[in-house]
C-alpha cells in the first residue's frame, strides 16, 4: 500500500526505513469511484492526497457553466487544492477522481506536523510547491502564446497521458478549447 509513496520519497531525498515508516503511518488508504468528489467549490480543503492509482482533476466552472480544468494529478504524485489547503479559506475549485482511484490521504494537521518535524518531508513539501509554481507558470505563459493546434502539440509532447487516458471534453477544458475543436485538431496531427 505504501510502496509507491516510499519510492517517491526515496527518489527525492535520502531517508532511512524508520523515517519512511514514520511518514507513511500518517497516511490512510482511500478507494474512490469514478467521478467522486474529494472537494467542492466553497468547502475548505483539509486533506492532501498521494495518488497510488487513478487520477485527480482540479476544475472550476465558468460563469457560462462550462468546466475549466486547471490540473490533473496522476499516479505517483501529490495533489490537493493548494490555496485552500494552505490558507484554510473556501476553495474556488472542485477536486474529483475521474476514474476509480486508490489514494493515500493525510490530514492537514498531520501533513504540516511532518513538514515541521521530519526534515526529509519538509524538503519534499518545498519541492511540491516549487514544481506546482513552475507548472502553473509554464501553462499560463505557454498557453497565452500558442495557437490551438500548438496547444495540442504541446500536450502530445509534454503530457501524453492527457490524450490517452482522458476524455476529449476534459482535455479540451484544460486547453481552453471546445471538444469539437480538439477532435478536429487531433485528426490533423
Amino acid at each position: 500500500m505504501y510502496s509507491q509513496l516510499e519510492k517517491y520519497i526515496k527518489a527525492r531525498t535520502e531517508t532511512d526505513d524508520e523515517t519512511l515508516s514514520h511518514i507513511c503511518s500518517f497516511f490512510q488508504l482511500r478507494k474512490t469511484r469514478r467521478n467522486e468528489f474529494l472537494l467542492r467549490e466553497g468547502e475548505i480543503c483539509k486533506q492532501y492526497y498521494f495518488v497510488n492509482k487513478g487520477c485527480i482533476r482540479l476544475f472550476s466552472n465558468t460563469d457560462e457553466g462550462e468546466e475549466s480544468t486547471r490540473y490533473f494529478h496522476f499516479e505517483d504524485a501529490f495533489g490537493t487544492a493548494v490555496s485552500s489547503f494552505i490558507n484554510q479559506r473556501p476553495a474556488f475549485e472542485f477536486m474529483q477522481t475521474i476514474e476509480p482511484s486508490e489514494l493515500l490521504v493525510i490530514s492537514r494537521d498531520d501533513y504540516f506536523h511532518l513538514v515541521e518535524t521530519v526534515p526529509q518531508f519538509g524538503f519534499i513539501y518545498r519541492q511540491i510547491l516549487e514544481l506546482a509554481y513552475i507548472k502553473s507558470q509554464e501553462r499560463i505563459y505557454c498557453f497565452q502564446k500558442l495557437e490551438a493546434i500548438e496547444k495540442v502539440r504541446w500536450v502530445l509532447t509534454n503530457q501524453t497521458k492527457l490524450l490517452t487516458r482522458l476524455s476529449n471534453k476534459m482535455v479540451a477544458s484544460y486547453l481552453g478549447l471546445t471538444p469539437q475543436t480538439l477532435s478536429r485538431l487531433k485528426s490533423k496531427l
